[in-house]
């Protein structure tokens, strides 16, 4: 029997009664109930249909029909622990390597990007008999306890808290905003040598490193696309130190950049991490993760004596479901379309550049854009008044255009796009048109300012 829908405002009060207070909601001066979904559209209680273009987890659409199938089947069927044998978990785990190079071939499967982070600190402290981390300046790795202190993103926000002394945070290798920027001979080495130096003086200290944690792109960090060479490099200098590189594919991987299927594969063929780990996408919004490592790795973290076990990791129905995602991927050519699409979209936002000088950078890679908002554009000054009104007006005007859209970075002014991967070219006409509605609001409302002056 399926349960009356509540109204709106009862929802709301619920969720103030029950749920935790530091759970936000989307657009909280006026919160969206969302109902239904389908492809890369959202449906609210009154049936108003909203485009999607922040939700990289519903990776090969809302509620794709062969997802659905695939789940329902399985679990008619059988869902029991990884500790029976079954099918469904070694071919997927199969298939899963089959998309990365051949060294990393090992799987543990888990049941969230978080669990999928703090496995993967766990392998490279048991392999390497070392204990500090190094992470990216603006990095979000997860939300427990062990990923908030290697998350500047979120223990920043923390008051009266110390940075643990075994976490080191290295340079953004941003070239737009950061220290070594797009004109300088060679960022990727400037910004590689500032992880040597930390290095260094870890070593000083009488520590060692155990790896190096990044982003392939940089998601809540800005959209922050790493130089070429630099991952080579920092692996260099952190595997002559013992460690090893671990890169987190949780918000970009599965064909997203639209050249290559993980996002790590930007940086070249000569670059493999030793540690990979991916959630989100991997089950279009059914809760599963992987860590995929090497032989070598995973053999020493037996080593330690203790078993390594996950009630649902790794479960037949999740392993049904990952397939399918795998399948819709490539029937449905979703990387080739990340490509097109994104392409094509990058395209609208550079000409928003040309008419907008609030506009200030365009980047990214395939269907991961950023669009990075500056009060001058020659000083790359972050837009403080003019970015409230901005966030204010993609809050109502999007929303009421039905366009949902988010921000980020260490300056919140990054619009990000992250959609579902089936978005067409109709549907970034319609954001960017939007977009450039509001840009133009700005630039009128900032004359009339002047004027009154």
């Amino acid at each position: 029997m399926t349960a009356a829908r509540l109204d709106k405002q009862k929802t709301i009060d619920l969720r103030k009664k029950h749920i935790g207070p530091s759970c936000k909601v989307f657009f909280s001066h006026d919160p969206i109930k969302i109902v239904q979904a389908q492809g890369q559209y959202m449906y609210d209680e009154k049936n108003d249909r909203y485009l999607d273009c922040i939700n990289n987890v519903a990776h090969v659409g809302h509620c794709h029909p062969e997802v659905v199938k695939a789940g329902a089947k399985q679990m008619e069927l059988l869902n029991t622990n990884s500790r029976f044998l079954h099918d469904n978990l070694v071919q997927y785990a199969q298939r899963l390597q089959a998309t990365l190079p051949e060294k990393l071939s090992v799987c543990y499967f888990v049941n969230s990007g978080s669990e999928a982070n703090d496995l993967a600190l766990r392998l490279a402290r048991q392999y390497t008999g070392h204990k500090d981390i190094i992470t990216l300046e603006n990095a979000y790795h997860g939300h427990i306890s062990s990923l908030i202190e290697i998350s500047p993103y979120k223990f920043h926000q923390l008051t009266d808290t110390e940075q643990s002394p075994h976490v080191h945070v290295a340079l953004s290798p941003d070239t737009y905003r950061g220290k070594y920027r797009e004109d300088h001979p060679d960022p990727a080495a400037a910004y590689a040598d500032n992880v040597r130096e930390i290095i260094e003086k870890v070593d000083d200290k009488g520590n060692k490193i155990a790896a190096f944690i990044a982003e392939s792109l940089q998601s809540c960090g800005g959209q922050v696309i790493p130089p070429p060479g630099y991952f080579q490099k920092v692996a260099e200098h952190v595997r002559n130190a013992g460690g090893v590189f671990i890169a987190d594919e949780v918000q970009v991987g599965f064909g997203r950049v639209g050249t290559h299927f993980w996002a790590f594969q930007l940086q070249g063929e000569d670059f493999v991490p030793d540690i990979v780990t991916m959630g989100k996408p991997i089950g279009n919004g059914h809760p599963m993760s992987c860590v995929i490592t090497t032989k070598e790795i995973a053999e020493a973290f037996m080593s330690s004596g203790m078993d390594y076990f996950n009630t649902f990791g790794g479960n037949p129905v999740s392993c049904a479901i990952g397939q399918a995602v795998l399948d819709v991927i490539k029937k449905e050519n979703l990387q080739a379309n990340a490509l097109a699409v994104g392409s094509y979209l990058s395209h609208l936002l550079e000409e928003q550049k040309e008419k907008h000088p609030l506009v200030g950078d365009v980047r990214g890679r395939g269907l991961f854009v950023g669009v990075e908002l500056v009060r001058d554009r020659v000083k790359r000054t972050p837009t403080p008044w003019e970015f409230n009104f901005v966030l204010k007006l993609y809050q109502c005007r999007l929303k009421e255009e039905r366009i949902l859209l988010s921000a980020d970075g260490p300056h919140r002014n990054v619009l990000k796009f992250k959609p579902p991967m089936c978005f067409s070219r109709q549907d970034a006409d319609l954001a960017v048109q939007k977009i450039d509605q509001i840009l133009t609001g700005i630039h009128v409302n900032r004359e009339n300012k002047s004027d009154m002056s």
